[in-house]
């Protein structure tokens, strides 16, 4: 009887060729009554590709193209690495630019602020960190970043003292100084936002509602590392907005896997650092009572969230307490809620701002009833995506919930800063993670493309233009704009963006004619008629971003409000039903 043959991609084979990247199968074992057999009939199962990266078409965008290659199992090991150096690169080379109250007098801006801070904490008694000259960039935040720049004001004056010397040091514009503070940004995101992200985004990844490939994860990821609107903010402008949700993030990880108590403990370090993460505080608390109290009451685990929530803030509070007591402590909370700045400091895309050309709120009503006023429009937008994750406390749903809950608050809350609106972002660009469908990609790069254009005034005053420019329209192009799925399938939904681009563009074209004096062109007649228009409107351009962004806005809130109902209570009690 003759041996059997040697399969055509055994080691073993005498066919010339290149050596297989897999171990070679073991031999099958030939049938009874069959000596001879042939070669491997084509209906049999082929030999691999050597890569399925080549395999599968790529998504229909460029960032989705750029990826492709690291699709195969050989080269997955590289994504990460390649995300990390990339977002380094961009975060590096915003830095490089100007910042909030560069060479700009008196007060400069938030980084004379945040250097400020630095300051009074190493140098003063912790009970006058609150009290110590509110004049001058008074300290407004949470015990934890007093912390953080208590740490990060030693580590600089170990190199360099007179960064931080108690009052010598105000309005210091030093490029080292500058070297270092940007290195503090950088260092404090990769240490506490991207690994909660990281692990955030696989978490979601794997849920069985919305299981996505390792390619499809890695775009995810990509996309929410490169969102313009926080390297803007946290490395152009200058502040630490990066450190707060990165504890949001680890919180949201660890509550979507089931590790209950630190998850409450990362989100109390959330609320600890800004007071700004409160606007997540609604969904989160409906969540968890959601979870104690269906599918039947479950007291213990109530009782161990409120005792680990209690003990984080205790421990976050105490140093101060010992320090002062307690008008010290009465003291944080004053400066962290200031109420009496008004419904808000500057042009903001939010209810109150775009209505208050027709309705003159700060003239018409008080700052007690404005108050009341926004606390009611508050509670009645963050009230549908707090009963839907309360009623449905899923895993899957807790990015929307806080998306709509964060929303809400921008768009109805008193004291709003523009910057506020990376709060709803994060979130709302986290559903990239849960699946990349044409819809779901069109309408989160959209309103990330919208926020971008709301901070305009803001990096425009801090003359970070060039930097807004480019970082906006690459990731505008990285994401598919203008290609097959840069916008939404509805009629309606195209109306919508396509509106919203164009008066974005008009907008920043009219600016643009303005400055450069191209209005010029048109004859003194009609630049004296734009002059006298501008000088009766002089925030007529900042009030259009405004009016564009704001419709922008409450359309997203719209969005996630709607597909939270329907992932969470029609697919739920159709789930129900069947079970």
């Amino acid at each position: 009887m003759a041996p059997p043959p040697t399969a055509p991609w055994s080691s073993s084979s005498t066919t010339p060729g290149p050596a297989p990247r897999t171990p070679s199968p073991s031999p099958r074992k030939k049938k009874a009554g069959v000596l001879n057999p042939g070669p491997p009939s084509s209906g049999k199962k082929k030999k691999p590709t050597r890569s399925v990266s080549f395999a599968l078409p790529a998504l229909p965008f460029p960032l989705a193209s750029f990826l492709h290659p690291l699709r195969s199992a050989s080269n997955q090991w590289l994504v990460v690495p390649a995300i990390l150096m990339v977002a380094f690169l961009f975060r590096w080379a915003v830095g490089l630019g100007p910042y909030s109250g560069m060479a700009t007098p008196p007060m400069h801006g938030d980084f004379e602020a945040q250097r400020h801070w630095m300051e009074i904490t190493t140098h003063l008694p912790m009970k006058e960190w609150y009290f110590h000259d509110l004049q001058w960039w008074g300290l407004d935040y949470p015990p934890l970043t007093a912390y953080h720049s208590w740490l990060c004001g030693r580590i600089g004056s170990l190199i360099n003292p007179t960064w931080f010397a108690l009052h010598t040091s105000r309005t210091l514009d030093n490029y080292h100084l500058k070297l270092f503070m940007r290195s503090t940004s950088l260092l404090s995101e990769y240490l506490i936002y991207i690994p909660p992200l990281l692990l955030l985004t696989r978490t979601l990844s794997l849920l069985p509602q919305r299981t996505i490939s390792k390619y499809d994860l890695a775009i995810a990821t990509t996309s929410i590392l490169l969102q313009p609107a926080l390297i803007l903010i946290d490395h152009g402008h200058f502040q630490y907005n990066s450190i707060m949700l990165g504890f949001t993030l680890a919180a949201l990880a660890m509550f979507i896997r089931d590790h209950l108590l630190w998850g409450s403990f990362f989100f109390v370090l959330s609320i600890g650092f800004k007071q700004m993460a409160l606007y997540y505080a609604p969904a989160v608390f409906f969540y968890l009572l959601g979870l104690c109290v269906f599918p039947k009451i479950n007291i213990p685990r109530l009782l161990a969230i409120g005792i680990a929530t209690l003990s984080t803030f205790t421990i976050l509070l105490l140093p101060l307490f010992i320090s002062g007591g307690i008008p010290v402590l009465a003291q944080v909370l004053h400066r962290c809620f200031p109420f009496s700045r008004g419904l808000w400091e500057d042009k903001v895309a939010n209810l109150w701002c775009t209505l208050s050309p027709i309705i003159k709120f700060r003239q018409l009503f008080s700052t007690q009833t404005l108050q009341r006023l926004s606390l009611l429009a508050t509670l009645a937008a963050i009230l549908p995506p707090c009963l839907i994750i309360f009623f449905n406390p899923q895993k899957h749903l807790l990015p929307l919930a806080l998306a709509g809950c964060a929303w809400g608050f921008f768009l109805c809350s008193f004291q709003v800063h523009e910057k506020s609106v990376l709060l709803p972002l994060l979130p709302t660009t986290l559903i990239l993670a849960q699946g990349l469908d044409s819809d779901t990609v069109s309408w989160v790069s959209w309103i990330n493309n919208i926020a971008n254009f709301s901070m305009w005034p803001l990096l425009r005053r801090d003359g970070l233009s060039l930097q807004y420019t480019v970082l906006s329209t690459f990731w505008a192009w990285l994401m598919g704009l203008g290609g097959k799925w840069s916008l939404p399938k509805s009629s309606f939904g195209k109306l919508v963006q396509l509106g919203t681009y164009a008066g974005v563009l008009g907008l920043h074209i009219t600016e643009l004619v303005l400055d450069n004096g191209i209005v010029r062109l048109l004859g003194p007649r009609v630049e004296k008629r734009v002059e006298s228009v501008l000088e009766r409107y002089p925030d007529l351009i900042v009030m259009g971003n405004v009016g564009v962004c704001f419709c922008a806005f409450a359309w997203m809130y719209g969005w996630i409000v709607v597909r939270l109902w329907r992932e969470g209570l029609v697919e739920g009690a159709g789930k129900r039903k069947r079970e």
